[in-house]
């Protein structure tokens, strides 16, 4: 989504407004960042965040990566995502989407939001959604092939399918196998403390089942419009 005018002129128009009436700074932040289209200002902010470095990021992706994007809810990583699968459709790769979290018709209208409209990417809603069925469902795909999967966290929420470290190692294998590139979306525990750190790091990933996070071969973590990519192996 397209801002009607530089952040920065946003934030001019919101200090006019406390400037002008009895409201604190955060709330006049929040009514632009409505008129906006968002909920609230930090969402506003993550969108801008995600689109700026989502270019500098896929730049250091290569074929066969596992890539968590990891953060706390509202700071930007299914924004990112997005913006990951747009520049791989912009880049005449295959993209798609696999979400266990969204409706096709919500993930249509977050694509549209968060990544300037572009609809090639293929959105996959089944709730049957795991390493399995990933994998068959990209059988054919080429090397570069780009595959966001919506979220790590309940991949295996369903008692039928497989382990979350077993899933994640079959992915693995098929990443190196075929050079399809796998982007998770990750939560980050309710325990991180931007006090005592300014952005999660490994450590904090959100880990109800057991899982080896060196399968993964890069991580980028977001939180209050920063980000850090790190290699893990």
């Amino acid at each position: 989504m397209k801002l009607s005018t530089p952040i920065f002129q946003l934030k001019r128009r919101a200090k006019l407004m406390v400037r002008n009436s009895t409201i604190p700074l955060h709330e006049a932040l929040d009514q632009i960042a409505r008129e906006e289209g968002f909920a609230r200002w930090s969402l506003l902010s993550a969108h801008l965040a995600a689109s700026s470095l989502s270019k500098d990021l896929f730049s250091r992706i290569v074929d066969g990566d596992m890539l968590l994007l990891a953060g706390r809810p509202g700071q930007g990583k299914t924004a990112l995502g997005f913006e990951l699968l747009r520049a791989a459709t912009e880049d005449g790769r295959r993209s798609v989407l696999f979400t266990l979290e969204m409706t096709e018709q919500q993930a249509r209208k977050r694509i549209k939001k968060n990544a300037a409209g572009h609809t090639e990417t293929e959105i996959v809603t089944s709730d049957e959604i795991c390493a399995d069925y990933i994998t068959r469902h990209l059988s054919s795909a080429t090397r570069g092939t780009f595959s966001v999967i919506d979220y790590l966290q309940i991949l295996d929420q369903q008692r039928h399918k497989p382990d979350l470290s077993q899933q994640v190692s079959v992915l693995g294998e098929f990443a190196q196998k075929t050079g399809v590139i796998f982007a998770f979306i990750s939560q980050i525990d309710r325990s991180f403390d931007q006090e005592n750190k300014r952005l999660p790091d490994m450590r904090d990933i959100r880990l109800p089942n057991l899982l080896d996070l060196g399968l993964f071969t890069k991580a980028c973590f977001l939180h209050n419009g920063e980000a850090q990519l790190q290699n893990v192996n």
